[in-house]
């Protein structure tokens, strides 16, 4: 699965942040919303994708669990690209 990640915008700390961005796959983009959380027990975490999203990801012959899953991973990663200006040091362990 050729999945890429481009983060838009992130609220919060190295502690907890929002994230909301958009998905690459097969050419198509695709919201999603994100909470990561850090520190206690590891680094976590929990994206969300719309119902309209995950219509749109069958259609495309995709499960929308294991696409869920990894644009989770990659989240943890730090496999994503971030707009000019933020850094990643602001929101994620280095």
């Amino acid at each position: 699965m050729n999945l890429e990640v481009h983060i838009n915008n992130v609220h919060g700390s190295q502690i907890a942040a929002k994230i909301t961005g958009i998905f690459t796959l097969d050419g198509h983009s695709f919201k999603f919303n994100a909470i990561a959380f850090g520190r206690i027990g590891g680094h976590n975490v929990g994206a969300k994708i719309s119902k309209t999203v995950q219509k749109e990801l069958v259609k495309l012959g995709y499960n929308a669990d294991d696409v869920i899953n990894e644009l989770q991973q990659k989240l943890v990663r730090g496999d994503i690209s971030i707009p000019e200006g933020l850094k990643k040091e602001s929101f994620a362990d280095s």
